[in-house]
């Protein structure tokens, strides 16, 4: 009880539930809020403060910023905004405000890209056949996909398409700029509360063991200096009767496909990616290959018995 009527004190002022209505509709950090809300950032800070430690907002931190949304386990703070009238001409007011700055945000960080010359589609610009891998993809995975994680999401297409399976989407990337584009993506598409993105290492990922049912890798694994740890570690936040989908480039000898993009390998055959999920205590098996300049094998993982956590 008591825990109970601190979520309600927590909740119980104007200004704090106008902020549980946006952090429902997607994450934005303070500086966002700021500008949406036209309030002070020291009082809205407290505010985000006492809702996160009443366990109504969940506080996600990137790099000196942090961003607030609110968590699917927050039944309380769902229920609350579910009362709230639509029509209430403040909190539509809010809503328009965040419509613009997520507008905003997106032509942003599409000119940045487009400014310093990133390319992020790594399928076109290598001449993949992109929409083949995608419904290779959404064909490899059951129709129900529970607990999603998408490890090196950039953008968050993928969570974004297979978000409708899935009973929560959550895509990470160590890019900062990737991640803004992808919650402005998200946010345009009506999509924030839907998929969850973060800023996180592949290497250690900030979720505990078995917390996902369904885990992708897809084009990440010829970036990694270490593909074997970033394999294990997906492997570790994977469930008992999870399934690892890897999706990658075939072996190749293509060197300057390998200059020009910074790839760290020249594709993987099925012994390697076998290897390494044994290391880890799972199974691979490749499913498919797609024809293409080079071509893209995809794999599933799975946990083997005896390491399967109890």
């Amino acid at each position: 009880m008591d825990a109970l009527l601190a979520q309600l004190r927590a909740a119980a002022e104007p200004t704090r539930l106008r902020l549980l209505a946006l952090c429902a509709r997607g994450a934005w950090c303070v500086s966002d809020l700021v500008a949406i809300l036209g309030q002070s950032q020291p009082r809205l800070s407290r505010h985000l403060k006492l809702l996160a430690e009443a366990g109504l907002l969940e506080r996600i931190p990137e790099g000196a910023n942090a961003y607030f949304r609110v968590p699917g386990s927050a039944d309380l703070a769902r229920s609350l905004i579910a009362r709230l009238p639509e029509e209430d001409p403040l909190l539509a007011a809010d809503r328009r405000a965040a419509a613009r700055l997520a507008a905003e945000r997106a032509r942003a960080a599409s000119e940045a890209f487009r400014r310093e010359g990133a390319d992020w589609d790594e399928m076109r610009a290598l001449g993949l056949p992109g929409e083949a891998v995608e419904a290779a993809i959404l064909s490899a995975l059951p129709p129900r996909i529970g607990r999603l994680l998408d490890i090196g999401t950039g953008t968050a297409r993928l969570p974004e398409r297979l978000a409708p399976r899935a009973e929560s989407a959550t895509g990470v990337d160590a890019s900062r700029e990737m991640l803004a584009l992808a919650r402005a993506r998200l946010a345009q598409h009506g999509l924030g509360a839907t998929v969850a993105v973060r800023q996180a290492d592949m290497y250690r990922l900030p979720f505990a063991d078995a917390s996902f049912d369904t885990v992708t890798l897809q084009m990440v694994l010829h970036y990694a200096e270490d593909p074997a740890a970033v394999l294990a570690e997906a492997v570790r936040v994977l469930a008992p009767e999870g399934v690892l989908l890897v999706v990658d480039l075939a072996p190749h000898a293509r060197a300057e496909v390998m200059e020009r993009h910074a790839h760290r390998w020249p594709g993987f055959d099925d012994a390697a990616i076998a290897g390494w999920a044994g290391s880890a205590g799972a199974a691979a098996a490749r499913i498919a290959e797609l024809p293409g300049p080079i071509p893209v094998r995809l794999w599933t993982i799975r946990r083997t018995p005896a390491h399967a956590p109890a």
